[in-house]
């Protein structure tokens, strides 16, 4: 669609036929907007925070006209970040940038931005939620589709001068959605901690307590407020979870998604300087928000226990200045119960450490021996094909599992070495112990590290992690640290169909040939149309100017954002990808979450992406981190 060459896309204005339809009716439903009181006493009483819900907001006549419209004239651009994967449209502000041919293709769906952000419905809103008055001249709206697998993680909305945040759901109206298809809002509880310098810093909880499904002409809002109005949208699940026959296209979570802000200059209730205090107030929420006292788990370095390094040099890599020391016999005979035969002989081991001084990465398949992956094997196996209870604080109770948090910033199960329990309480708790116990903090497998890598370690921080599907994740941080880090990934993930190098999976080494040409033809036959999928860890360069090693959108805490994923990552056709850590990356510019993008599909720029590692069978990554470098592992 064309736009007028004169418009000015920065500020848009209402046209004061706000409240009216194209044909001059008005929008909304016969007696709403009496009904401000009714809406209000339910809103200052609902929990976990200050929330509303409207059944029935529009006339529905004038919602499946702007639906058939955005059906027949609006396209939307896939996108994916490490926060959410969704289809947007462009900004509805832009609407009144459009030439007239355009815009006569959209009469309803500019009559219906019009009339959300009119002065009657905007006094509605202020009332209902007592946020105060709202600008009618700055709208903030877009056309958000949720199809199969899409999906948006814990945030809080809180940016700049948004005062109050809404979803309209333009579901199908002739086929009501359903609650088990996914793709409900869904809020969730803080807890409030006292900091050692007297601030209150809420933390929000790992598990939702209310689930809004979508349903056809509903209105969803509540009054952003930072720290608190943490939510996410449950991912729409795609049809072959279940028995049922609905097909795909019923599946499609369409929704007008937006904010509404403080008044605007030259509006009633403008105050100076307020939008540059509410930024700087944002800003300090987001600082506040990386504030890691109260998250799990906890992380901390621990010295080897035989470092005989002075204390003064205890960052985690130091760079070999001299010989490595060779592997003892004793040192070999304890590593022989767990890491494969292979790994152990000097050629292997020159051979890895060259691949690792060329690319600062490297992906070592069928790591573990035989003998011990099949325990470990069986033991996940059995651990998977017990249910877990759904609340947090249960499977913490029940399990020797612990659950991370917050959820803003990750969210899996995890398991340390001081944490878990004794091993004479559980003998089946041994396999993941063993590893985080005895093989990974050892002084045989830290000279295994230094021997493969050129690089002498002097303490360690291990953890077991555990992602649930369709639960779990970790959002982009940066590495802080001026020293450069030394990052292992062991994989155990048994299953198939992540995409990447499915021939690892098997631990039969004789039938690796075989596996590899038949996971290769298995993935040329489902090249042409490879589904979404997640799991998989990757590092990712950061904005140049991010020293202290945060995300563009300060942790993603306003949820509109993120780090980019490019399209092979989703789908797994990207397999584990060393190598790229030593490409000078293009400056990026800082993206204004409070826009939404896409991606241009002719973007020949580097996709920064510097390492990553579907989920697959017994395979050790190893990374060299810098300080700014981003890592997530998919949702």
């Amino acid at each position: 669609m064309k736009r007028k060459a004169e418009d000015d896309p920065g500020h848009r204005s209402v046209k004061k036929k706000a409240s009216l339809e194209p044909n001059g009716s008005q929008p909304f439903r016969q007696g709403l907007l009496q009904e401000a009181d009714i809406y209000h006493k339910q809103y200052i009483v609902s929990q976990p925070y200050k929330h509303g819900v409207i059944q029935n907001l529009l006339e529905p006549r004038l919602l499946r006209k702007v639906r058939a419209e955005i059906q027949a004239s609006l396209s939307f651009t896939p996108k994916e970040t490490d926060i959410y994967r969704i289809h947007q449209s462009g900004d509805l502000a832009n609407l009144d940038g459009l030439d007239d041919s355009s815009l006569r293709l959209l009469p309803s769906l500019l009559a219906l931005r019009n009339a959300l952000y009119s002065p009657s419905f905007r006094d509605f809103l202020s009332t209902v939620t007592g946020a105060g008055l709202l600008s009618g001249s700055k709208t903030d709206m877009a056309i958000n589709v949720y199809t199969p697998g899409c999906h948006l993680l814990c945030h809080d909305d809180v940016i700049g001068s948004r005062r109050v945040s809404y979803i309209l759901y333009l579901t199908d109206p002739d086929r009501p959605w359903k609650p088990e298809w996914g793709g409900a809002l869904r809020l969730y509880p803080t807890t409030t901690h006292k900091a050692e310098d007297g601030r209150e810093i809420k933390v929000p909880s790992p598990d939702c307590t209310v689930s809004v499904p979508p349903a056809f002409n509903q209105l969803s809002f509540f009054a952003v407020q930072p720290g608190e109005s943490f939510h996410d949208v449950e991912e729409v699940y795609s049809t072959n979870l279940d028995s049922g026959n609905d097909g795909v296209d019923s599946r499609v979570r369409m929704a007008i998604s937006g904010w509404y802000h403080i008044p605007q200059k030259g509006e009633d209730g403008y105050v100076e300087g307020l939008e540059e205090s509410l930024a700087e107030r944002s800003s300090l929420q987001q600082l506040q928000g990386r504030d890691d006292q109260y998250d799990s788990p906890r992380s901390g370095m621990k010295s080897y226990k035989h470092d005989d390094h002075e204390e003064s040099e205890s960052a985690a890599v130091r760079k070999s200045s001299e010989e490595e020391a060779p592997l003892t016999e004793d040192d070999l005979e304890f590593l022989l119960k767990y890491i494969a035969p292979t790994y152990l002989t000097p050629d292997t081991l020159e051979s890895v450490s060259d691949t690792f001084v060329d690319d600062c990465s490297i992906c070592l398949g069928k790591f573990l021996n035989k003998k011990f992956s099949s325990a470990l094997r069986n033991y996940i196996t059995r651990q998977e094909s017990q249910a877990l209870p759904s609340a947090s604080q249960d499977i913490e109770k029940s399990t020797a599992w612990q659950v991370a948090r917050p959820p803003h910033k990750h969210r899996f199960l995890y398991q340390q070495a001081s944490s878990a329990k004794n091993k004479e309480d559980n003998h089946d708790e041994l396999p993941i112990q063993d590893l985080l116990r005895d093989l990974l903090p050892s002084e045989a497998f830290r000279k295994w590290l230094q021997l493969a890598t050129g690089l002498i370690l002097s303490s360690h921080d291990l953890c077991g992690r555990r992602f649930r599907r369709g639960q779990d994740y970790t959002l982009a941080t940066g590495y802080t640290g001026n020293e450069s880090q030394l990052e292992i990934i062991l994989d155990i993930t048994p299953t198939h169909g992540w995409g990447g190098d499915d021939d690892l999976i098997t631990d039969d080494e004789d039938d690796a040939a075989n596996g590899s040409k038949n996971a290769s033809a298995e993935k040329d036959a489902e090249s042409e149309e490879t589904p979404a999928i997640g799991g998989y860890v990757a590092y990712m360069a950061g904005d140049d100017n991010d020293d202290d090693g945060n995300t563009s959108d300060d942790n993603n805490s306003d949820g509109s954002d993120g780090v980019e994923v490019p399209p092979d990552l989703s789908t797994g056709a990207r397999a584990c990808r060393p190598g790229a850590q030593k490409k000078k990356q293009k400056k990026r510019k800082k993206a204004d979450p409070a826009v939404y993008k896409a991606t241009a599909a002719d973007d020949d720029e580097d996709d920064g992406v510097l390492f990553s590692m579907p989920p697959c069978w017994n395979t050790l990554g190893v990374v060299l981190r810098d300080k700014g470098v981003l890592r997530f592992v998919k949702y």
